[in-house]
């Protein structure tokens, strides 16, 4: 059933990304927790299951990402990644994922997660250039304070950590 809802979240239901995530890691020891959870989604899924996923796009030319971080939600204290690409209604492209590092703050955390979503950030870019489409801006909305001046007053910090 977690493969089936990890099928469908990548097609057709971003909307349970993040608790396909969580059901994934526990797969191999499962506990009624894990059962009740599971029950949950199937409920949901089943009580949602006439809507429908509507995308459209306002400009082609500018590019939407919002990326947000959850700080030491894993059992193992690793963030948690979650990143949605938008140039309009709905969105085409979704990112929910364990991070790789344990970090030590949430702002650490915001940058990681940052990071790890800047290789689909560029490759959107690049992709639609190669499509004929000029993207005249590709932005990215964090909601971590501490980050976002980081960014604005780090200058080659902010541009180094970019490279990694």
């Amino acid at each position: 059933m977690v493969a089936k809802g990890l099928f469908i979240s990548k097609r057709a239901r971003p909307n349970i990304q993040p608790m396909i995530a969580g059901l994934c890691t526990r797969v191999k020891e499962p506990d009624e927790t894990d059962w009740s959870k599971l029950t949950r989604l199937m409920k949901y899924l089943n009580g949602t299951r006439k809507r429908k996923l509507t995308l459209s796009a306002d400009d082609l030319r500018v590019i939407k990402w919002h990326v947000d971080m959850a700080f030491a939600v894993h059992p193992d204290f690793k963030s948690h990644t979650g990143a949605a690409m938008t140039m309009g209604l709905g969105s085409p492209i979704n990112i929910s994922r364990k991070q790789k590092l344990n970090t030590q703050s949430s702002t650490e955390s915001e940058l990681v997660g940052v990071d790890d979503a800047s290789v689909m950030i560029l490759w959107t870019k690049s992709f639609m250039e190669v499509q004929g489409h000029q993207i005249e801006k590709n932005i990215l909305h964090q909601d971590n304070k501490s980050a976002i001046l980081l960014k604005m007053n780090g200058g080659e910090c902010w541009q180094m950590f970019m490279c990694t």
